[in-house]
């Protein structure tokens, strides 16, 4: 699990260190103001740790994070990701909970290869994920076909990683706590999203009527994400997953049941980063931090970027402020 973290230079954010994260943080703020940039940067160097040294994976960790970089932030030059003007490097570490550590750094002129990396981090048989705000699973052949063929910028590394991972469920048995999680996600889908061999395709089955996946919601499908992930043992516990805009394509209801989920994987040990624009979300995940008494860092982007804890209640935010605002004209009505 990440512990702590330190951006400094990384494209809009100029220095952002947070000491004390939760299992289960949240980034609030405005558009173009460094939450998915965050999210991304976490997640390359997550994954990058993540699959150095990992089976019969020859690729050295600075390898692994030039490809990630490149591809997730879609680049020309790495360099160009620094930010601007006469900034100095960019600048990132992070640190697990255990004390092990990773970081790198990199100029504008960079090319495509980080030289300067440190990490001491062992190898974790656990995987993190990145799920974006749009729904892949009716998109899997297109997002593949131009990573693997095209070898063209499009759909970013994120996309690619999570088709990758979203492969047909394999048998096996399942911890308890992801169980109970599929048997709530098959609830708020009212049905099960299944791979079907016979098909070659993905088919949402509601009771005896099965209905091809392009003619599903995208709040279903990504709520399918969910459980295929876990049907197919991709998320374990210590897994760390990126999710950005839950609240995308879904109903409130369904929104929330999804929160109430991912509070239980995260009592059971799995770590979250949420960037939202959500009310919803945040007063859902303020009132799980009061009923289970747990720490949810929240990271407030826009102006100066303020760290605060949703267990000491609600932050000072625009889209509090907008809320209230919007409560003062109905009272003026």
């Amino acid at each position: 699990m990440i512990q702590s973290f330190e951006l400094k230079n990384f494209g809009p954010i100029k220095m952002l260190p947070v000491n004390r994260l939760g299992a289960i943080n949240l980034l609030i703020g405005p558009n173009r103001s460094g939450k998915t940039v965050l999210l991304k940067a976490l997640y390359c160097a997550q994954k990058s740790v993540e699959l150095s040294g990992r089976g019969k994976n020859k690729r050295t960790i600075a390898e692994i994070l030039n490809e990630k970089l490149y591809w997730t932030f879609q680049v020309d030059r790495i360099g160009s990701m620094v930010r601007r003007p006469n900034a100095g490097p960019l600048e990132f570490s992070m640190t697990e909970r255990r004390g092990t550590s990773f970081s790198f750094s990199f100029g504008p002129d960079t090319e495509k290869k980080i030289i300067d990396i440190h990490n001491d981090c062992p190898p974790r048989q656990s995987n993190s994920v990145f799920i974006p705000a749009k729904e892949v699973l009716s998109l899997l052949g297109v997002i593949k076909h131009n990573r693997d063929v095209l070898m063209e910028f499009g759909f970013d590394e994120t996309y690619y990683d999570l088709a990758n991972a979203l492969s047909p469920s394999t048998q096996g048995k399942i911890a308890a706590p992801c169980r109970d999680a599929r048997e709530q996600l098959n609830q708020a889908l009212g049905g099960r999203i299944e791979y079907s061999k016979e098909k070659k395709a993905w088919v949402y089955y509601q009771g005896k009527q099965s209905f091809d996946i392009n003619v599903t919601s995208e709040g279903t499908k990504k709520i399918a994400i969910f459980d295929t992930l876990i049907a197919n043992h991709y998320l374990t516990k210590d897994s760390i997953i990126f999710i950005d805009e839950p609240e995308s394509g879904l109903h409130p209801g369904l929104l929330i049941q999804l929160l109430d989920i991912i509070v239980a994987l995260a009592r059971y040990g799995m770590q979250f980063f949420i960037a939202s624009h959500s009310y919803f979300v945040i007063k859902k995940l303020l009132v799980a931090a009061s009923q289970e008494k747990m720490s949810i860092p929240v990271i407030s982007f826009g102006g100066d970027i303020m760290v605060s804890d949703l267990r000491d209640g609600m932050p000072e935010n625009p889209i509090i402020d907008e809320s209230v605002r919007l409560y003062e004209q109905e009272l003026m009505l």
